[in-house]
């Protein structure tokens, strides 16, 4: 028999002993995953300006619209203004033949200088002529009257017989008869009569005489306040009608802007909240407004509420009516505020309460579930009032448990400002 050399194992068992190596190092990996703290997205909580806005179209509103055109029917012998031309007010716009108008007016002034004419003459002559009547009247009244006396006297001492008498006072009663007649005379000439016929002739020739001015007048169309032509549609040489519009004019007043936003932000907007205005065909000139007004009522049709805006400055000179704007309304400004992503609150949003909601914070290696009292909401963030401190680390994914071991990640932070559509 040969050497023999130390007793060594069978080969089988070698290899159970690998297995259970084997086994043994899975035990481990598993329950090292198992309990290995699972990496998660989050962010930290900082304090930074936060900004909400609304963005939307808008137009420029004609402060008022009008039509003017003649009152009379003529031919047009001038046309003054053209499309886009501002105006003052009074200017004129539009001229048409005026030679009868202007003819007719003349005649109604000669008609005018007649009959204060022949007023003026009444007045210089028939009352003065009749005062004086009157005088003389009262001096052959007060004669007869004189005459009567001493007639009477001598009747008396029987120097004139009882005929004479009767004379005597026959010519007083003539004489009293005259003074009355020259004293209503007088009258009729300061009351009535001939003085009152001379002063109505008066007043209907002044009357002609307005009406033939109105007349002429009504030939030459004017602006009734300062603005701008925006459309034209008479010629010279065009007989026109009375009543039809000849040109629109945009009277000059404040300038507003218009813009329909859907109802949704309607809890956004307040009167006085600060606006951008920007005209597509000038990006590089914009401007400010301000909210004027909110609509008091909502389209159904279109769900939506007509929101007002007033320009803070003088308009641009490129402004036109009816011109499309893009806005952006500042509804909501925080110089420095805790900011969270709204994608770190778990759980639907409750419209019964918009002021609460909850988050999970890296904690000890756990997530830990915080209740949070939020303020104000843009498109992808909101402000947190109370529940969070700054530099905490906040956890973003919807997945987590709370109590479950994590291991926080840091992303990249959010912008501050939110715009919504």
């Amino acid at each position: 028999m040969g050497p023999t050399g130390p007793a060594s194992s069978p080969w089988w068992r070698q290899r159970r002993t690998l297995w259970w190596l084997l086994l043994a190092v899975a035990l481990a990996g598993g329950a090292w995953l198992r309990w290995r703290p699972a990496e998660v997205s989050a962010v930290v909580l900082r304090s930074q300006p936060l900004t909400r806005t609304l963005q939307f179209t808008a137009r420029v509103k004609t402060p008022a619209r009008v039509e003017l055109g003649s009152t009379v029917t003529g031919r047009v012998w001038k046309v003054a203004v053209n499309e886009g031309d501002r105006v003052q007010a009074g200017a004129i716009l539009v001229m048409l033949e005026a030679d009868e108008a202007r003819a007719n007016l003349q005649q109604a002034r000669a008609a005018l200088v007649q009959a204060e004419a022949k007023l003026a003459s009444q007045q210089a002559l028939s009352l003065p002529s009749a005062q004086s009547a009157l005088a003389q009247a009262d001096a052959n009244l007060l004669a007869a009257q004189r005459d009567l006396v001493r007639t009477q006297e001598l009747v008396a001492q029987r120097f004139y017989s009882t005929q004479k008498l009767d004379d005597s006072q026959r010519a007083v009663d003539v004489a009293r008869a005259q003074r009355d007649a020259a004293r209503a005379q007088v009258q009729a000439n300061q009351r009535g009569g001939e003085r009152g016929a001379a002063e109505a002739q008066v007043a209907s020739a002044r009357a002609a005489v307005e009406v033939a001015q109105a007349r002429l007048d009504q030939t030459t169309l004017r602006a009734p306040a300062a603005g701008r032509v925006l459309l034209r549609t008479v010629e010279p040489g065009q007989i026109v009608q009375a009543g039809k519009a000849l040109l629109t004019l945009a009277v000059q007043g404040r300038t507003e802007l218009l813009a329909d936003v859907d109802e949704r932000f309607l809890a956004q907007l307040q009167v006085g909240q600060t606006a951008r205005v920007l005209a597509d065909a000038y990006p590089t000139q914009p401007f400010s407004a301000h909210v004027d007004r909110l609509g008091a009522a909502v389209d159904a049709q279109a769900g939506s509420v007509e929101v007002t805006f007033v320009l803070d400055a003088a308009p641009p000179a490129f402004l036109r009516e009816d011109m499309t704007l893009s806005i952006e309304v500042v509804t909501g400004q925080r110089a420095q505020a805790r900011v969270l992503p709204l994608r770190a609150l778990r759980g639907a949003a409750d419209a019964t309460q918009p002021a609460r909601g909850s988050v999970l914070v890296a904690e000890g290696g756990r997530a830990v579930l915080r209740e949070l009292t939020l303020g104000l909401r843009t498109l992808d963030q909101a402000e947190v009032l109370a529940g969070l401190k700054d530099g905490e680390a906040v956890l973003l994914d919807a997945t987590v448990q709370p109590g479950q071991r994590v291991r926080a990640v840091l992303a990249s932070p959010a912008t501050p400002n939110a715009t919504a559509p």
